[in-house]
């Protein structure tokens, strides 16, 4: 015998099982607990009575509190020196600019910039500093500038003999994706430093370890180098299945819809054209001059790319106190497209941004296509000139991307034995 369900029931039973699967996931999001919030209550030994540097900035946050604060009001340790990479450690210097020194208030702490003249500690620096901690969010993408100033601060540690510790954070992309080429030697620069793909699904913590193991630094051998480890995350997991709130980790990624499509757009830094620095929407919307945005967006559209959509818009880049000061092709009216991410999970953005490239290069009139690429700052990003070379030639995002799957694959392997989730 069956017996009819009333639809209002129906919809009150798919309701509950709805909040149920919600409160669920809430619930397992808000498990991901950063390296910094484990610190003194697991690792407490590795700075307990010792005097210790942070290299940081106002992305290390513990909850409700700051990195600095947390350990500031422990008694048993002492702040005796600051350290801040590009965007200063208030993150509000543009980007490539220049940050001095300066002194902070709560500690009484000198704050060293290490985006001046100077990029690591120096032994001067160091001198009454008992171990040094590296806490800062990362992107998970290549060219961003936070794991060479670890990585050179590393350098420091092992010549001053003290412990290296980083305190490890999710990467917004998730541990799996992995795209683009390996950087060749010949493309090795601040943006730039470490033979690895556009992106490539590690935390910093991993990626400490894999810049010791690999040997990608010498005198790195001896380095006293401790990892304070995620609890609750996965390989799997986005940004947005942490729990854990954004803080944008420098000016122009605002929100961690930009932190997806960054790693394909920021290609546009790389070109004449605007990655949409100077208005505030920098990466999510990009523009050139002599393209008809309305036909670009049509386009991007057609090849479907998973997860994004494209809508055409015009912009003027200003300059923005704390963004862009000098936005490239300021005051001019230019057109272009936004990105929408409609789905984070089928993203792939850096083939997305050979796509976005293309497009733009082709839309625009052929006396204008020479000036189109800087030939050293694409080279720099796609990791080889080989990749500029390809799209002038009109070979094809697809197959762009076919091709880079060897490296994928190579790096992949390579990056094995550092894993830590």
């Amino acid at each position: 015998m069956f017996f009819r369900i009333p639809s209002s029931i129906l919809v009150s039973i798919l309701l509950i099982m709805l909040s149920h699967t919600s409160e669920s996931r809430d619930q397992e999001a808000v498990s991901v607990k950063v390296g910094a919030e484990v610190l003194l209550r697991d690792y407490r030994s590795l700075v307990e009575g010792r005097r210790v540097g942070i290299i940081t900035n106002h992305s290390a946050v513990v909850g409700e509190s700051h990195l600095i604060d947390v350990i500031h009001e422990d008694p048993d340790v002492e702040i005796t020196a600051l350290f801040g990479p590009e965007h200063g450690i208030r993150g509000t210097a543009d980007a490539g600019e220049a940050v001095e020194d300066s002194k902070d208030k709560l500690t009484g702490a000198t704050v060293y910039s290490l985006y001046g003249e100077t990029r690591r500690p120096t032994t001067e620096m160091l001198a009454e500093v008992d171990v040094l901690i590296f806490d800062m969010q990362d992107v998970g993408t290549r060219f961003y500038t936070y794991p060479a100033t670890m990585g050179r601060s590393m350098i420091s540690a092992a010549e001053a003999g003290i412990p290296f510790l980083v305190l490890d954070r999710p990467n917004p992309l998730g541990g799996e994706r992995i795209e683009g080429a390996i950087r060749e030697d010949r493309f090795r620069s601040g943006i730039g430093m470490y033979p690895t793909p556009v992106t490539h699904g590690m935390t910093v913590g991993e990626l400490a370890l894999m810049i010791k193991g690999e040997g990608w630094h010498d005198g790195l051998e001896e380095l006293d180098l401790h990892v304070v480890k995620l609890q609750g995350w996965g390989r799997d997991r986005l940004w947005d299945e942490t729990g854990l709130g954004w803080v944008p980790p420098s000016p122009n990624l605002p929100d961690v819809e930009t932190t997806l499509v960054y790693p394909g757009t920021c290609f546009f830094e790389g070109t004449t054209a605007s990655e949409g620095r100077g208005t505030y929407e920098p990466f999510l919307q990009v523009g050139a001059s002599h393209v008809d945005g309305k036909a670009v967006a049509a386009e991007l559209n057609r090849r479907e790319l998973p997860g994004l959509r494209f809508a055409p818009v015009s912009f003027t880049p200003e300059s923005i106190p704390g963004m862009s000061r000098e936005p490239k092709l300021l005051g001019e009216k230019i057109e272009g497209v936004r990105l929408h991410v409609t789905d984070p999970r089928p993203v792939y953005p850096v083939e997305a941004g050979i796509h976005i490239l293309e497009v733009f290069y082709f839309a625009l009139p052929e006396e204008h296509r020479d000036a189109f690429f800087n030939e050293r700052g694409m080279a720099i990003r796609a990791g080889n000139a080989e990749t500029k070379q390809r799209i002038e030639a009109g070979d094809g995002a697809v197959a762009i991307a076919t091709d880079w799957a060897g490296d994928v694959e190579r790096f992949a392997r390579q990056r094995e034995p550092y894993l830590l989730y």
